[in-house]
Parts: C-alpha cells; sequence; structure tokens
C-alpha cells in the first residue's frame, strides 16, 4: 500500500530559507587523509552549490607532507564528480595548505601567520573553525596546541571553534580525561564532538516524527510498545582497517555514538523547545536511565561475535583472524548486541535490543517500534494463527523512510488477514541531492547551531552505559568469543537473546 501525496502538498511547504553562513576559515588538520578527500572537500561543494558557504570564505589544510598548494588542490580534486566541477573551481581559489607535524610548536606559528594573512584579505572578523579529521590519538595534543598558539582565543566579536571527530576516547575513564584536558582550554559552547550519524536526514526526521505529529507521540509509551530493536548492519568486512579495527571493536565504534544516538532519539522526552542544549538534556537523561549492567548482566545481556569467512551477495569474505594486521588469535569482536532496558515511567518493562555488525548478510540501519498484538478473541472461529505484527519501521540507509505495517482482511467470502504495509520514502516525496551526510554538520557548526553535536555529558554517559560490558569482556576468556558466518544475519546468541522474551529480530531482508 502506497501514500505518496499529490506534488502540491509539497510544493506548497512553507520553511524558512536557511542563509549562507558568516565570513569564516575552516582549517582542516589531517587534511591529507582519505575524509578530507572522500568527504569534506563534496560536502564543501555541496554547500556551495546551496548558495550556504560565505563570500569570504577560506580553506586551509594542515598535514605532516611536504608539497605545494597546487598539489595538495589537485589531490583533492581527485575523485569529484563531475557535476562538483563549477563549485570546485570557486573553492579551489580559496584552498591553502600549512605543512608541518601536529605536535611541533612551529607548525601552530606557520599557520598563525597563514590565517591573519587570509584574515587581513576577507577584511572581516576572522572567524575560524578547526576541524580535527586526525587519529583520536591527536585530538587533545592539537587542542592544547591550538590555546598554547592563541589561536581558539575569542576576542573583537570573532568566535573560534573546533571539531572533534569519533571515537571520543576509548572507554568511561579515557572519555572524562579528554573532556577534562580539552574543556581546560576551550568552553563547552566552542567544542562541537560529531557524529556523522546525525547528519542524516532520517535520523533528524526522528524528532519530526515524533514531535510534529499527534498521531504517534500518544502511542510511544510502554502501555503501546512491546520493544524496540535498532539495528546497523554493514556487508563489509574489515577490509583494510585491521590496525585500527583490532584494537578498538565494534562496541567502541559504534554503540556509545552511532546506536545511542538512534536509541536517544527514539526514547527521550519531548524538549521543551529545539534549543542544541534542550535537546541534548533530554538525549542524556535516557542514557542517566538505562538499567546499569551488572557483572552477570554484562555476559547474559550483550553479546559478541566475530565473523568467519563466507559469502556476502557474490564477494567472498576472508575470516576475520585472516585480515592484513588482524592478530591470527584476535578476541576482537566485529557483533554486539545488547539488551537495555530504561528506567523511567514512559519506558518501564520496554525492552530495547540494539545490533551492529561487520560482514552482515545485507546492509541496514532502521529503529523498527514494535507495537502490542491486538487480542485474538474476535478471530478465534476463523483460520488464523497469528496476527501480523503491528510495527514501525524508521528506515535509515540504504533505504530512506517510514514504514507501517498493520493487519487487513483479504478479499473473499471468510475472514481472514494479512498484514499489508503503508510506505513514506523519502526519494517519492522529496527532491533527493548528492549529500555526504556531513554538509548539515559542518554548516550547523559554522552557524554555532550545536544541535546535532554531543556534549561532553553525552559521551560520558554513554561510556558509562557500556564500561561493565568492557570489563566483563576483559575478564572473560579469549576463547569465549563465538563465531558467525560473513554474509549471516549474525550469531545464534544473538538470536537466543531475544528468543527467551519470546521475541524475534527482524529479519535484515526486511520480511
Amino acid at each position: 500500500m502506497s501514500s505518496r501525496p499529490p506534488a502540491p502538498l509539497v510544493t506548497e511547504a512553507r520553511h524558512r530559507a536557511a542563509q549562507p553562513a558568516p565570513p569564516c576559515t575552516l582549517v582542516i588538520f589531517g587534511a591529507s587523509g582519505d575524509l578530507t578527500r572522500r568527504l569534506l572537500i563534496p560536502s564543501l561543494c555541496n554547500l556551495r552549490r546551496s548558495r550556504l558557504l560565505p563570500e569570504r570564505f577560506a580553506v586551509i589544510g594542515v598535514a605532516r607532507a611536504a608539497m605545494e598548494e597546487a598539489d595538495f588542490r589537485r589531490g583533492l580534486a581527485e575523485g569529484l564528480p563531475d557535476f562538483a566541477a563549477e563549485d570546485w573551481r570557486w573553492l579551489a581559489e580559496r584552498v591553502h595548505y600549512v605543512a608541518g607535524e601536529l605536535d611541533d610548536p612551529a607548525t601552530y606559528e606557520r599557520l598563525a601567520r597563514r590565517l591573519e594573512k587570509i584574515g587581513a584579505a576577507q577584511g572581516s572578523a576572522q572567524n575560524r573553525l578547526f576541524y580535527l579529521a586526525t587519529p583520536a590519538g591527536l585530538f587533545a595534543p592539537v587542542v592544547l596546541r591550538l590555546a598554547a598558539a592563541g589561536l581558539v582565543r575569542e576576542q573583537d566579536g570573532a568566535w573560534r571553534r573546533v571539531i572533534i571527530e569519533k571515537p571520543f576516547g576509548s572507554d568511561l575513564p579515557s572519555a572524562q580525561r579528554l573532556n577534562r584536558e580539552i574543556l581546560q582550554v576551550l568552553e563547552e559552547r566552542q567544542v562541537y564532538r560529531i557524529d556523522h550519524y546525525l547528519g542524516k536526514e532520517t535520523v533528524q526526521n526522528i524528532m519530526v516524527l515524533r514531535f510534529a505529529n499527534g498521531l504517534f507521540e500518544p502511542l510511544w509509551n510502554r502501555d503501546h510498545v512491546d520493544h524496540v530493536q535498532i539495528t546497523v548492519a554493514e556487508t563489509l568486512g574489515v577490509e583494510h582497517r585491521g590496525r585500527f579495527y583490532d584494537s578498538t571493536g565494534t562496541l567502541r565504534d559504534m554503540v556509545p555514538n552511532h546506536l545511542f544516538q538512534l536509541l536517544t532519539l527514539a526514547a527521550m522526552e519531548p524538549p521543551t523547545c529545539f534549543d542544541a542544549d534542550a535537546v541534548r538534556t533530554e538525549k542524556v537523561k535516557v542514557l542517566d536511565c538505562v538499567h546499569p549492567l551488572g557483572a552477570e548482566d554484562a555476559l547474559r545481556n550483550v553479546v559478541r561475535a566475530q565473523y568467519g569467512e563466507g559469502v556476502v551477495g557474490d564477494r567472498r569474505i576472508e575470516a576475520y583472524r585472516r585480515s592484513p594486521d588482524v592478530a591470527p588469535d584476535s578476541a576482537t569482536e566485529t557483533y554486539v548486541a545488547l539488551k537495555l532496558m530504561i528506567d523511567n515511567w514512559r519506558w518501564a518493562g520496554v525492552p530495547f535490543y540494539l545490533r551492529t555488525g561487520k560482514a552482515l548478510a545485507r546492509r541496514r540501519s532502521e529503529v523498527v517500534i514494535q507495537f502490542k498484538q491486538a487480542p485474538f478473541t474476535i478471530f478465534r472461529d476463523t483460520p488464523i494463527e497469528r496476527l501480523a505484527p503491528n510495527d514501525m519501521v524508521l528506515a535509515i540507509q540504504p533505504e530512506e523512510g517510514v514504514w507501517l505495517r498493520f493487519n487487513a482482511k483479504v478479499p473473499g467470502p471468510n475472514v481472514h488477514t494479512g498484514g499489508v504495509e503503508m510506505r513514506f520514502d523519502y526519494h517519492d516525496y522529496f527532491d533527493g541531492k548528492p549529500s555526504t551526510g556531513y554538509e548539515t554538520l559542518i554548516y550547523d557548526a559554522m552557524i554555532g547551531d550545536a544541535l546535532l553535536f554531543q556534549r561532553a555529558d553525552n559521551i560520558e554517559a554513554g561510556w558509562g552505559v557500556v564500561q561493565p560490558a568492557l570489563d566483563a569482556w576483559a575478564r572473560a576468556a579469549r576463547s569465549a568469543l563465538p563465531q558467525y558466518p560473513a554474509g549471516s544475519e549474525g550469531p545464534a546468541e544473538a538470536d537466543l537473546l531475544l528468543q527467551r522474551d519470546g521475541r524475534r529480530w527482524r529479519p535484515l531482508g526486511g520480511q
């Protein structure tokens, strides 16, 4: 069943047009890396196409490699799609490069001189946005070096902001330590801890779906919801990221950030307004209400596993332990599933099941709101064993939309029921524009809107939830790690996590 509106329903929607960001210079540390070339530069081209970059705008790349600015620009241009050519020509005139080691004070002296030169040419308030596209171990050192060079001091009405990539810490103590170090020299309002997942339109749409519709929010509670499933499944294996991944694992890489962003958006109370701090306060309340995992719960309600060899689509994938730069006896998990309970009035008794993993059968990210089953009483004399489940699927990728399943009578003389589906698909309603998922986040940082960025307490609350599992795994035997074939739906232990509650995962194929 489809619910496509006539075109005027969309074109008549009124919204306030976004304005260009204020004049500023974006400084990218680690500018020779893949993130800059593959995501940040295309995002800036897309922002230029949308007329959201200011005319007085500049980019300075900072990296170790010694190269001419022309060579740096050529490297950034490689791989840009043809439709970005005009926007790249505009941007390339504003791209500069500073070479140097990121732990060398001389690098920051050269950067300061280049910033002054660009600021003088811009003839405006010298607003600066520093983007740390570096390994996590350099986050605090770079911020401290910036502070020592006076580059994050705000004066004369100009702002200084710092975007920090994930992972923000590797456990609760390290996240707390990193926050302390950074907040010694920066105000919280200057720190933008990025999670690119929040740049996805369908993730942001969860708030609009819930709080802009009187139809759904009255059902969004323990009286009507049986349980919630959150899935982020990937078909790729570890590929060439073995060195990073074997020291990190799926839980650290995905759960305290991506999955908990989806959890908090699905479970939070309505904020007083869509101000950044109002929303982030409600999100941290959700994590504070998660029932603590004791030592036994951490092993019973948190499943970890590692993929073995198998086939995904038409690709054969080697076992994780045979990947480059991975220890042959590695105990690093590539899959994790959790059962969490939220101890508040809205969600008391409603389990939240989360899962994420690599080398799985399908690529899929979604939140499933499983509503309680209707009574069978009036159907007991009909040939029916079970009604189709009532659920709402908030699809994030690869499809983007909202799907609602319910029961309807199958045509015919007898009463037979069948499950039907109503779908809202983004591409049916709205014109799709090229996007990396970073455009909104970069633009928001430029205009000072921190709504889609994490606050220090959000980060620490997320690590606090999973820390018992990390501690329990550290004590567990290396041989206790279950295996699952690449191309499967995950380990049998994850299925048992729901089966013992009389439930089952929604298949990755979506049936």
